[in-house]
């Protein structure tokens, strides 16, 4: 199975730890997006930043 993930809100004034966890993921910029495996470390980056981000599964 695979996720979708689409940065949808900027990084300025966020902690370090949530820069991290959208760095991890691949995204650098507002409207950026990836497809990744869906596996725990990705879905634990995704709940630390579920607000900056928009999440979708595919086949």
């Amino acid at each position: 199975m695979k996720i979708k993930v689409k940065l949808v809100r900027g990084l300025a004034g966020k902690r370090k730890s949530q820069k991290q966890a959208v760095k991890s993921l691949g995204l650098k910029k507002v409207g950026d997006e990836r497809i990744l495996e869906k596996n725990p470390m990705v879905l634990g980056n995704i709940e630390k930043v579920k607000h900056l981000i928009k999440v979708e599964e595919i086949q």
